[in-house]
């Protein structure tokens, strides 16, 4: 279905979002860019839950562009960011990584095997290959080029001399801390919630950035941690501080080294301001107008509530945006290397296509949690968003769901590319699963869904196809797959009373009369009608409850038959599969 890219105003949150950051970007920037911003650590896989961290403004911005502004969505990389541990699950790695602990994560080798020349550099590279096929337009800000290229020098100085100011506000919030993943833990306690590793990992992560708000000690507060000339590490100690010659002098207290040294922080680049000063700090120097923050940063003391104060130091002010809740999983991806078992958004782009991933961010209010599916779910997921683009192509839709989809299938800069021929998901992945990757096969079958309009090749049903197809083999565990018999289950074909192989007969009576997706359909449901004396077209409104019963038992020998279980593929696409020839062979016994 062509999309225009045009607005969508209306009155989904998206739409009020806009409409808020147009005016307040008026207000304080009359005539230039709007800036919205997100951040990213690459310190590992950037999972699901972080991609909300980006698409909540990139839908936000999306909107703003198709009303005709002029939009800067910047994504800030802290790849100057500390080392802080070895994360579970990435290949490669091993007790060698933990001697970098304190480094900045640029200068961490990448992981074995890796092209990347720096840890940073492998796990931003896996995150913009996702935006990308996301559609996600950004300006990407790499804080170590910031920092060691001195852009933000005159700003870590003002800092310094207003150090005093700094360390009141944050001394409002030091008696108040709290852990922040076991404040996580008892919250969800509270609303009776399983506890979710995503959510877990990022209150962890956070607790340290909310711990670190700078040096203190006998040469009093100082809100900028050097990192070390002796180890590059930043376990550091700022000692003294002169204003007026910026000379500065620190020692790391490192046993193994105890580097010490007096610099002049007006011509020195090695090192960066602590996170509560940082953010701030930035919001001032980039003119944020917009920027959204988990729930672990937004509660009284953490680092969007204090950073409000801390801005105006700056002589900025602090972004509007929402609180945005957690991502979780429905089903454990099994290919996701990250902490946890959580998947990043390359796993997600193998199972579904981008239009389906942007979908759940856009119809969910940012305070809404929600999950990607990785299970069964995804099926029904898919059936839902075939439901609502034929609604939104005959007009039925509802304005809200219109923007939803329209926000999910394009961006301002156009339609993103989807499948020709969408498929149902469940009927792609039910065809992977019974070919095992005879793509021959899988087109025959798929053909044959309707043959009026068969299907020319297999591409007119991609990417969708792949998607399912990588869905079954990496998600689906192998005693859940579909095998089909090789030879005809003799004994249990001998044991079949006469009502059951009637209903046998039946079925192969009207195999090449039905050879269909929709007429195998009727057929399958048919056959239990018809030995109990009704139409085959009779509806479930003029049947007995029995009919229900009957049906059930009637798929449960065909799928014993078939597949040796009692339940399997929907029974059409399976006759499909399995071809008219060998579906008498398997039944055909029965019907001697």
């Amino acid at each position: 279905m062509p999309i225009v890219a045009q607005s969508t105003e209306t009155t989904d949150w998206v739409s009020r979002f806009a409409d808020e950051v147009i005016e307040e970007s008026e207000r304080r920037a009359p005539g230039k860019p709007v800036v919205v911003a997100s951040g990213l650590s690459p310190s590992g896989p950037i999972h699901l839950g972080n991609l909300r961290e980006v698409m909540t403004p990139h839908l936000v911005a999306d909107e703003i562009r198709r009303r005709g502004h002029q939009v800067r969505h910047l994504i800030s990389w802290d790849d100057y960011d500390r080392y802080r541990k070895v994360p579970n699950g990435v290949e490669g790695v091993d007790g060698s990584w933990a001697e970098h602990i304190g480094k900045p994560l640029t200068s961490v080798p990448a992981p074995k095997g890796s092209e990347h020349p720096n840890w940073a550099e492998h796990f931003k590279a896996a995150m913009v290959a996702s935006l990308a096929e996301l559609g996600v337009e950004f300006d990407g800000i790499s804080q170590t080029e910031q920092y060691t290229s001195g852009a933000y020098r005159d700003r870590i100085l003002h800092a310094m001399k207003h150090r005093g100011d700094i360390d009141a506000i944050l001394d409002q919030y030091r008696t108040k801390k709290k852990d922040p993943a076991q404040d996580l833990k008892q919250k969800q306690q509270k609303q009776q919630k399983p506890v979710d590793e995503a959510e877990l990992e990022a209150a962890e992560g956070s607790g340290a950035a909310e711990e670190d708000d700078g040096s203190s000690g006998a040469g009093g507060y100082f809100p900028y941690k050097p990192y070390c000339g002796g180890c590059g590490k930043d376990f550091t100690t700022v000692t003294s501080y002169d204003d007026g010659t910026t000379e500065m002098t620190y020692v790391c207290t490192v046993e193994s080294c105890g580097h010490s040294e007096t610099v002049r922080l007006s011509e020195f680049d090695r090192g960066k301001l602590v996170w509560k000063v940082d953010w701030p700090m930035r919001w001032a120097y980039e003119g944020v107008v917009f920027e959204p923050s988990g729930v672990d940063h937004s509660s009284p003391g953490s680092s969007f509530q204090v950073g409000g104060q801390i801005v105006g130091i700056f002589g900025g002010e602090q972004p509007i945006g929402p609180m945005y809740a957690f991502v979780g999983i429905s089903g454990m991806a099994k290919m996701s290397s990250s902490k946890g078992g959580v998947p990043t958004p390359a796993d997600a782009l193998k199972i579904m296509e981008p239009q389906i991933l942007r979908w759940l961010y856009a119809r969910r209010r940012p305070n809404q949690s929600f999950k990607v599916a990785f299970d069964q779910e995804i099926q029904r997921l898919y059936d839902e968003w075939d439901r609502l683009e034929a609604k939104v192509r005959d007009g039925s839709a509802l304005p809200g769901d219109i923007a939803a989809y329209t926000r999910a299938a394009s961006t301002a800069a156009g339609e993103l590319p989807g499948t020709p021929r969408a498929l149902p998901y469940r009927t792609l992945a039910s065809v992977a699963d019974i070919t095992g990757g005879h793509q021959d096969q899988a087109l025959r079958i798929l053909s044959d869904l309707d043959p009026a309009n068969p299907l020319s090749s297999l591409d007119e049903a991609r990417p969708r196809y792949d998607r399912a197809e990588a869905w079954i083999n990496t998600q689906v565990p192998a005693d859940q797959r579909t095998i089909v018999r090789d030879e005809p289950d003799a004994e249990l074909l001998g044991s079949l009373d006469e009502t059951s192989r009637e209903s046998l007969r039946l079925l192969l009576d009207g195999l090449d009369d039905h050879w269909s997706l929709d007429g195998l359909t009727h057929l399958v449901y048919g056959v239990p009608k018809v030995q109990a004396g009704f139409s085959a077209d009779a509806t479930p409104k003029e049947l007995p409850a029995e009919i229900k019963t009957a049906q059930r038992a009637f798929f449960a020998l065909l799928y014993r038959l078939l597949v040796s279980k009692d339940t399997g593929p929907r029974l059409p696409t399976l006759l499909l599969a399995v071809g008219a020839d060998r579906v008498r062979r398997l039944l055909g016994g029965a019907a001697e």
